[in-house]
């Protein structure tokens, strides 16, 4: 008996090394979208002002836009991150890539100030002050980057700033293929 008394804490002990120890196998910053191969949620959102036209869920799965796949950026004036990825947006732009900016939980005027100061790599940007969108779009923070068919599903989300890497080894081969898969 006193053995087993002995054992069921050295036994316990060694279960928590065993699942704590395949905790720090995982990778923290991996955080499954609930969107992925599912259509984005509707949305019709406004540009950050009266001369610029905002966006909707209507341009990534209209009948014209069908096929070609497109990349949807969450920013805003106020993240830390931004900037740094700022200078790939510009050239994943010049690429010829769709890109679209949801600017979130920011003021208009403060991201007008940002993009020009930086530059504007968006073919269109939409305003969502209130985060209602990015709520639907699960968003946990910025800078966050979905891709998005021609169909209007999402298929990868990228959390963080987008890097060289990221874009050559993950983000641009996927475009290609969804681009031939259409």
């Amino acid at each position: 008996m006193k053995r087993l008394l002995f054992a069921l804490p050295v036994a316990l002990f060694g279960a928590l090394i065993v699942f704590f120890g395949y905790g720090l196998t995982q990778d923290p910053s991996h955080i499954p979208s609930i969107l992925i191969d599912k259509p984005l949620p509707q949305f019709d959102l406004p540009g950050l002002d009266a001369t610029s036209p905002g966006f909707g869920t209507a341009v990534f799965g209209s009948p014209v836009a069908r096929g070609e796949p497109k990349l949807l950026n969450v920013f805003a004036s106020w993240c830390a991150a931004c900037p740094q990825e700022h200078p790939m947006l510009g050239r994943i732009a010049a690429e010829g890539v769709p890109l679209f900016g949801l600017d979130w939980k920011d003021q208009p005027d403060a991201a007008k100030a940002w993009l020009a100061q930086l530059g504007n790599p968006y073919a269109r940007i939409a305003s969502d002050p209130g985060a209602r969108t990015g709520i639907d779009l699960g968003v946990t923070g910025v800078p966050e980057t979905f891709v998005v068919d021609g169909h209007g599903r999402v298929r990868y989300k990228q959390i963080g700033p987008i890097t060289a890497d990221d874009w050559e080894k993950t983000l641009k081969p996927m475009l290609v293929r969804l681009r031939n898969e259409a």
